[in-house]
């Protein structure tokens, strides 16, 4: 999978958490280091600092979509920057670039960033895989399961949950492979 565009949801908010920071670390270096291209939002003065870091170290492909407050650390000085001021159009562009949408876990910031992409897809499914580390997403994986299941074909296939940065990164490949 060369160059495939994975938007990461993934928030650094909130108290200091080394864990989080450290999966961000994980999952920006991996991703970079397999060819993806890391597409991330910066909204209110944040985003995922440690992920989109590690990425860029990598050498990785980042690129980010940002509200109006768009100033970014100098650690992250060069990547492209495109500004949307409207939190819904923001939000459809991001889930329309990305091929996948990538969660881990992290503030309810992100994963209300996480759902506002997926609903502006206004029913074309778009795969979601989310790092249920810690049962981050388990009420998530509940509602999948009872309710999805139910409503919305192919559920199964396209919303994944994964337990390790490894698999993560193997079950984004899958849902993208099973998009060929």
């Amino acid at each position: 999978m060369s160059m495939a565009v994975i938007g990461i949801f993934a928030s650094d908010k909130g108290p200091g958490d080394p864990e989080r920071a450290s999966l961000m670390s994980q999952t920006g270096t991996l991703f970079a280091r397999r060819g993806a291209q890391l597409l991330c939002l910066w909204e209110n003065g944040g985003g995922p600092l440690p992920l989109m870091t590690a990425a860029k170290t990598a050498g990785g492909a980042v690129s980010v979509l940002a509200d109006a407050d768009a100033a970014l650390p100098p650690t992250l000085s060069g990547l492209p920057v495109r500004v949307l001021p409207e939190r819904v159009a923001r939000h459809a562009l991001f889930a329309e670039e990305a091929q996948v949408l990538v969660a881990l876990p992290g503030s309810l910031a992100s994963t209300s960033a996480l759902f506002g992409s997926w609903a502006s897809r206004q029913g074309r499914a778009k795969p979601v895989v989310m790092l249920n580390r810690h049962r981050a997403f388990e009420v998530v994986k509940g509602f999948a399961g009872d309710v999805l299941s139910h409503s919305v074909a192919g559920y199964d296939r396209n919303i994944q949950f994964a337990d390790s940065v490894e698999d993560l990164w193997n079950k984004v490949s899958w849902v993208l492979e099973q998009k060929r």
